[in-house]
């Protein structure tokens, strides 16, 4: 009982410190925010080819049919 006590305070804890994802990723190219979107997007990158090398590794029945998607939410539906 005092391990979910525990939990529920740090859950509460970690929404108090709430970091700004877009100052976080500014600040660590020091401002500069072309830098910043260069680095986003060589991430999105690497992670869609991941994603294609994870598509062609796994079988259907592994993830009982479902198939990963690069495009997000309504983009999978548009042409």
């Amino acid at each position: 009982m005092l391990a979910a006590k525990n939990a529920c305070e740090a859950d509460h804890a970690d929404e108090e410190q709430e970091i700004d994802e877009v100052t976080a990723a500014l600040a660590w190219h020091d401002g500069d925010a072309e830098a910043t979107i260069r680095t986003l997007l060589a991430d999105c990158k690497h992670l869609r080819e991941q994603l294609a090398l994870t598509e062609i590794a796994m079988s259907l029945g592994f993830t009982r049919g479902w198939r990963p998607a690069c495009a997000r939410g309504n983009e999978a539906e548009q042409p």
